[in-house]
């Protein structure tokens, strides 16, 4: 009796100093990306034609009044950095909430559809009703809701339905694209331009007027996500384990998926589609936090770090500018190819 018990003594400390060592490996890993995504902030707002000291970023931000820096900083480069962190958390939620939710890597808003919704809106707005600013926005949001409630009303039901609603929304997602590229046949010159720009993802012309709604939807839906972590954690293991747990399937799907849809479509409406965010931001924190843990908030982060990085790589690694949408395409579109060839291959294989 004293072997047994001490065995399952030493089994029971095995078990919490492994615990244990998740944790801090966690938190080591989440002050690190809050440490980085502050100095990508940080050095965003002091690089650009004119290079201003930490001092002077400083200054301006406690509200004094700097010679160049407070229109240069204040104006132009802050709301770029707010708009880019506060767009990355967004998309870094609503991608890891979906791929969690769906046990698919594939499943985030940019791959099935919900950002090809929004973006159709928005072209549709510039191009033929010569809508901007806010209208924009408005359509854009209301679009993407929308392609999620058809994607989602299509799908539900039985066992498959996580994988039926991928395949739905790159599909709905498809002919969405082929609408975008007929607008664009027709539209004018001085159109297409400005199109362009909003397709790729991009934080020029970043507002403070634009900021609240992004950081309100946040704010609100976070929270959201976090209290139903338990519950999204359980849908990993199947909709069949989850009831047997006590979870209400369709309830806690339906919530998490309109909080992830209005955090995507929120981002997109503020910034358009910038690619991949969503799609890498779960991935790259799960291997950086470990298994065992809510990718919630390692997402967000993940998300802003990635968002504020290729921003400044396209506006200082090469000759020619190019949006951030550019970046996170050419760095997200081989890890797509690669996920499709391995779920091709295990297809095959089974």
């Amino acid at each position: 009796m004293a072997t047994a018990d001490a065995a399952f003594a030493g089994h029971l400390e095995r078990v919490g100093a492994g615990r244990r060592r998740r944790a801090r490996r966690r938190a080591i890993a989440l002050v690190a990306m809050c440490a980085l995504l502050v100095a990508l902030m940080a050095t965003m707002l002091m690089l650009g034609n004119t290079i201003y000291p930490v001092s002077d970023v400083v200054a301006v931000l406690a509200g004094h009044d700097v010679a160049g820096a407070s229109f240069t900083v204040g104006k132009l480069r802050l709301p770029r950095a707010l708009t880019g962190a506060l767009a990355g958390i967004a998309f870094g939620i609503a991608g890891s909430t979906f791929q969690s939710m769906l046990r698919n890597p594939l499943a985030s808003p940019d791959v099935i559809g919900i950002a090809s919704g929004a973006s159709a809106a928005a072209i549709l707005s510039l191009v033929v009703l010569h809508w901007s600013g806010t209208a924009t926005m408005l359509a854009s949001l209301g679009a993407g809701i929308a392609t999620a409630v058809v994607i989602y009303v299509a799908a539900r039901g039985g066992e498959s339905t996580g994988g039926r609603l991928i395949l739905i929304g790159i599909g709905v997602g498809a002919m969405l694209d082929a609408v975008v590229a007929y607008l664009l046949l027709g539209a004018a010159e001085w159109d297409l331009a400005v199109a362009a720009r909003w397709m790729t993802g991009s934080l020029n012309g970043s507002r403070m007027d634009d900021i609240p709604p992004l950081a309100i939807s946040i704010a609100i839906l976070l929270p959201l996500v976090l209290h139903l972590v338990r519950d999204l954690r359980a849908l990993e293991l199947g909709d069949s384990a989850a009831t047997a747990l006590g979870v209400r399937v369709d309830r806690s799907r339906l919530l998490l998926v309109v909080a992830a849809v209005a955090l995507a479509c929120f981002a997109t409406a503020t910034t358009g589609p910038i690619a991949f965010v969503a799609f890498l931001a779960g991935p790259i924190a799960a291997r950086i936090v470990g298994p065992g843990s809510s990718l919630a908030i390692p997402a967000a982060l993940m998300g802003g770090c990635l968002v504020l990085a290729a921003d400044l790589l396209g506006q200082f690694a090469f000759d020619t500018k190019f949006p951030v949408g550019v970046i996170t395409g050419i760095l997200g579109a081989p890890y797509l190819l690669y996920l499709l060839i391995r779920t091709s291959r295990r297809g095959g294989s089974s």
